[in-house]
């Protein structure tokens, strides 16, 4: 088990690396080497030689292997991000790069998404370096860069360019897994992901007749382009249940002693109250407009105008995605991808599933495990072109009252020392024996 060193180092690594701000404002703004360079000096303490690799300047990743005791065993990947998204420090009860440590919770922006999981890879490879302690198969471990953005600089570079470095890995996880989800009414409910939405953020553009603002004007791009977005706005996408919402939803169903109609699936999440939140964004496609761009005087018609959806689709549905804009958008208006990534399924018969389940219920032997699938997307994906399957696995105990789901990307992001305390213990239970 993880000693006492290791529950201390992880609260010191979690508030050193929230204080190195790498923030990610996309379009290649962001400098994570300082955070990889902070990850790498304590791999490299723990006798590992890690590997630092950039595609741009400042934008750079670390990769590390550990031998396992079994050389017939297929590896393991163990990854995590170092960028953030921004934050406005105006807006928070302590500064977002603090990394402070008050009555027990550390704040600052990644404290969820996703230092607090670095920082737990880091102690437990540490604490085995003490101890002396090889996992059963070989684990390479990975820190990220530009996960919040294409992930460009990152998990796809290091996918594309460095394939030889995760040789033999057939799994991984990863952020977004195996924390605590309360119900309103007494249960803890752990959720591990095995499963992802992929991504499809699109660009419309409508093109039109430019012309005088006091004109009559047919062939306004804007108005072509409102009517699109408000179609799409509007939309109601069909359900669409993949294995593991099904399975989400039957495993829930019987915590609630709700019968399991499928054949309703709208009227069983009104069941399952609370917990519909862990399914109720992935029983359906979804396309959310979120950015409109058009012209540059009021009495001025333009003869372009631009907006940015995101678009998510479940595993099997990106064709019904696609057709569906196509409808949605009109003879008027184009689309196309701006970024896309697949959607990802991972299945719930495997050991690594069962492990990390037992290591879960170990540790929280109240709480109730279930399957769930990710409605948005991680660096899972770009590292599925290497044949590699994902789970997401982060585990946090936490308290009542703290929503883990609106801290990521939220103001006065935090997270409890106890619940670092316990996912360095349940991370060290599941990858000794994974």
């Amino acid at each position: 088990m993880a000693d006492q060193r290791a529950l201390d180092e992880v609260v010191e690594f979690t508030s050193g690396l929230i204080r190195i701000d790498t923030t990610n404002r996309g379009g290649g703004d962001c400098q994570e080497r300082p955070a990889a360079e902070y990850a790498a000096e304590r791999l490299a303490e723990a006798g590992l030689e890690p590997t630092l690799l950039e595609r741009t300047k400042g934008r750079t990743n670390v990769v590390a292997r550990i031998e396992g005791t079994d050389p017939g065993a297929d590896a393991l990947l163990v990854h995590g991000h170092l960028d953030v998204v921004p934050a406005e420090a105006a807006d928070w009860s302590v500064h977002p790069f603090s990394g402070e440590v008050r009555d027990g919770v550390v704040w600052g922006r990644g404290a969820v998404d996703m230092k607090n999981m670095d920082a737990m890879i880091l102690a437990v490879v540490r604490s085995w370096a003490r101890e002396g302690v090889r996992p059963r198969r070989d684990l390479v471990i990975a820190f990220t860069a530009d996960e919040e953005a294409s992930a460009e600089d990152g998990s796809g570079f290091l996918a594309d360019r460095h394939a030889a470095l995760f040789e033999g890995c057939t799994e991984g996880i990863s952020e977004s897994g195996a924390f605590t989800f309360h119900d309103g009414a007494g249960r803890e409910i752990y959720p591990i992901a095995a499963g992802e939405r992929g991504t499809g953020w699109l660009r419309l553009t409508a093109r039109g007749r430019a012309g005088h603002g006091s004109k009559v004007n047919r062939e306004n791009a804007v108005t072509r382009l409102a009517a699109a977005v408000a179609r799409i706005g509007a939309h109601e996408w069909p359900l669409r249940l993949t294995p593991t919402v099904r399975a989400a939803l039957t495993e829930l169903a019987a915590l609630y002693g709700i019968d399991t109609d499928l054949s309703d699936v709208d009227r069983l999440l009104e069941k399952l109250g609370p917990a519909a939140k862990l399914v109720e964004a992935t029983v359906r496609n979804s396309a959310n407009p979120t950015m409109l761009d058009a012209g540059y005087k009021i009495n001025v018609i333009p003869g372009e105008a631009v907006a940015h959806v995101d678009g998510r689709y479940l595993p099997g549905g990106e064709e019904e995605f696609r057709d569906t804009l196509d409808l949605l958008t009109g003879p008027d208006v184009d689309w196309e991808f701006e970024h896309r990534e697949v959607a990802l399924q991972a299945p719930l018969d495997s050991p690594t599933y069962a492990r990390m389940r037992a290591a879960v219920e170990e540790f929280a032997p109240e709480g109730h495990v279930v399957p769930y699938c990710m409605s948005g997307g991680t660096d899972a994906k770009q590292f599925s072109r290497l044949g590699i399957t994902g789970y997401g696995f982060a585990p946090l105990k936490l308290p009542e009252g703290l929503d883990y789901q609106a801290l990521f990307h939220g103001v006065d992001e935090r997270v409890p020392v106890e619940a670092l305390h316990f996912g360095v213990r349940v991370l060290d239970r599941f990858l000794r024996d994974a």
